[in-house]
Formats: structure tokens, C-alpha cells, sequence
């Protein structure tokens, strides 16, 4: 047998407008060859999620996703690129319930955020996840691509925390979304990848203060 990869599909794209929501990735799929079965698709996905979470980063492979599957790898393949590709739809399956209360204030919202994230990530296999990804990316350009193409979909989420004060108006006329989102986003995967992902309600609100002093009205 022909274990050579097919031709890679992209990650998919996750369509969900409720913020930090998501559906299983497989559900909405097409493949280059026939169409894979709902089953089949979530059997793959739940063998990559208990593999990595017995086997870690060092041990996770696409074979060894095939094994636990039932599957062949070129079918694998004919669905994700490799194995960043695969874990983005493992994260995916995730549910994040972000706060969306309303607290009045820019501060109160982002630090409201900030902690909702850090639980998830903390509470759920999420964490772990998405460090694969981040660790998968460093070396695979094809993993780093598909890590930009998600956060890239993704930065509305965070960036509903400042519509709702510019709503408000709260903010500064000069104020910049795109690199205050780069901000939140470092500060997030900074405590991400040391494991400081307990619920540091004063580190939150601190970090929350000072982002809302720079780009707020004087």
C-alpha cells in the first residue's frame, strides 16, 4: 500500500460568529477524493486528542493518529496538511465561553476576557493544544502558515472587547486596534507557554489598567 501523503487540503475555516465557540472541525468538510462520513472524521479527531494527551507533543504523529483511528494516513492527508493543521481542528472542537458582559468599561471587559482565556486554556485540553501548535509552527512552514491563516480569523474576538468601548467612546482618537491586539495576544501566549495560566485576577487587572490608560481619552 501507498503510504504516501495525497495531495494536502487546507486547515479549515472555522465560520462560527459567536465569539470563542466552536464546532467540530470535521463537520463541515470536503475532501479531494469521496466524502468522509461525520464518524469517521471525529473518530480522527478524538484518536489526535487522546494521543496528545498521553503522548505529548514529542510523541504525536500521523501515524500513530491512523493507528488509533482505524484510518489510513493518506486519508488523513486528503483532509489536513499535517499535524498543525489537524490539532487547529482538535483545538477547534474546544468550547471557550468568552464573557461578553457589558462591565462599563474597557478595563473591566479586557480583564474579564483575559481570564475567561486563561481558564479555558487551564481547564480543558486546550492548553496543551495549542502549545503543540505554536512549538509545530516554529519549525513547519506549512504549520505556520495555517497557525496565521486561524489567529488571523480569530482576532475579532478580542477585538469585540474594544468596539464595544469605542461604542462607548472610551478610546483615543490615534487609537491603533491592530497592534493593541498584538499586545493582549503576546501577553495571553506569554502565560501560555511558561504555564501561568492560574486565575491572577490582580496580574489580569493590572495588565487590563495599563492597556486602558494608553489608548483611552485623557
Amino acid at each position: 500500500m501507498n503510504d504516501a501523503p495525497a495531495e494536502p487540503r487546507p486547515a479549515l475555516r472555522d465560520d462560527r460568529s459567536e465569539p470563542g465557540t466552536a464546532r467540530p472541525g470535521a463537520a463541515g468538510r470536503t475532501s479531494a477524493g469521496p466524502r468522509r462520513s461525520k464518524a469517521s472524521a471525529d473518530a480522527i479527531l478524538d484518536a489526535a486528542q487522546d494521543l496528545l494527551a498521553e503522548a505529548g507533543y514529542a510523541g504525536f504523529s500521523i501515524e500513530q493518529v491512523a493507528k488509533r483511528a482505524g484510518a489510513g494516513k493518506p486519508t488523513i492527508y486528503r483532509w489536513w496538511n499535517g499535524k498543525a493543521a489537524l490539532l487547529l481542528d482538535v483545538y477547534a472542537r474546544q468550547k471557550l465561553v468568552l464573557t461578553d458582559d457589558d462591565t462599563g468599561t474597557l478595563e473591566g471587559d479586557l480583564a474579564s476576557m483575559l481570564c475567561s482565556v486563561s481558564r479555558f486554556w487551564r481547564e480543558t485540553p486546550a492548553g496543551d493544544i495549542f502549545r503543540s501548535i505554536i512549538a509545530e509552527a516554529q519549525s513547519e512552514p506549512s504549520a505556520l502558515e495555517a497557525l496565521r491563516s486561524f489567529l488571523g480569523e480569530r482576532r475579532h474576538h478580542v477585538a469585540a472587547v474594544f468596539e464595544r468601548a469605542r461604542a462607548r467612546g472610551e478610546l483615543d482618537e490615534g487609537f491603533d486596534l491592530d497592534t493593541t491586539l498584538d499586545i493582549v495576544s503576546g501577553f495571553l501566549w506569554a502565560r501560555l507557554l511558561v504555564r501561568r495560566l492560574d486565575d491572577d485576577l490582580e496580574g489580569f487587572n493590572s495588565f487590563a489598567r495599563q492597556i486602558a490608560r494608553g489608548v483611552t481619552r485623557r
